[in-house]
């Protein structure tokens, strides 16, 4: 609006002239700058200050100063328009400079992987070598207690990464984020609830690695119930025998 309205002060009196008056042959009508305007719509329709105001500051003003005025406008237009493209040359550079961040941040993540992979290797390697050994042992040599060790080094190796079975007692309940059901069995555990772990599962952090297989009890066998019913009746039997 500043910048309207001093361009408005540099006009000359022929330009607002021709603002103000309607084209030749043509009689001033409501809603033009004519005799008959509104007088509540001096201004003009962007709504810069009225035409009367214009004439007044121009009648006011030295050609001098008006010519200093453009001038002026125009450094100030050169200022903006370079500060503008200073802010866009300023945030593409930003934008490069987050990109590469980014980028040395997924390579620096995927090296550490790397390092923690070729770590638990290198001691997966000994578990390996200790196992080639006994395997290189006589046929009838005596293995079991060098096996038994290397167990236990597996198993220290997988505590050290954080890695904790996954092994229910019989009779406790199911759980099917950490258990899976391989098929239901007779037993003397409640109806639904753990039998027997087939094979143990292994979680990390909270997260399951390998749900245990289970089997789930059905309840005891109709065999069993129905036996235990008829042990009095043989008893009563036996006694009425007598």
């Amino acid at each position: 609006l500043i910048v309207a309205d001093r361009f408005r002060s540099c006009m000359s009196d022929q330009d607002v002239d021709a603002v103000g008056s309607p084209p030749d042959g043509e009689e001033p009508s409501a809603g033009t700058n004519g005799a008959e305007t509104d007088p509540d719509s001096d201004a003009d329709d962007d709504g810069g200050p009225p035409l009367e105001e214009i004439t007044e500051r121009i009648e006011r003003t030295e050609p001098g100063t008006i010519a200093e005025e453009i001038v002026t406008l125009r450094e100030e237009l050169a200022g903006l328009n370079t500060e503008r493209d200073d802010l866009e040359e300023r945030l593409k550079r930003k934008q490069a400079e987050f990109q590469n961040y980014k980028k040395r941040q997924e390579k620096q993540r995927e090296r550490e992987r790397a390092r923690a992979t070729e770590a638990l290797v290198e001691e997966l390697l000994e578990v390996r070598d200790n196992l080639q050994r006994a395997l290189e042992q006589d046929e009838n040599a005596d293995i079991r207690e060098g096996v038994e060790a290397t167990f236990r080094q597996l198993d220290e190796i997988l505590d050290g990464e954080g890695v904790e079975p996954v092994e229910p007692e019989p009779g406790t309940s199911t759980d099917p984020t950490r258990h899976e059901v391989l098929l239901g069995v007779e037993s003397d555990h409640p109806e639904g609830t753990v039998a027997e772990v087939h094979r143990p599962g292994y979680e990390m952090a909270g997260k399951v690695l390998r749900p245990a297989q289970v089997t789930v009890s059905q309840g005891p066998s109709d065999d069993e119930g129905d036996a235990s019913d008829e042990a009095p009746d043989s008893d009563r039997n036996g006694t009425q025998d007598e």
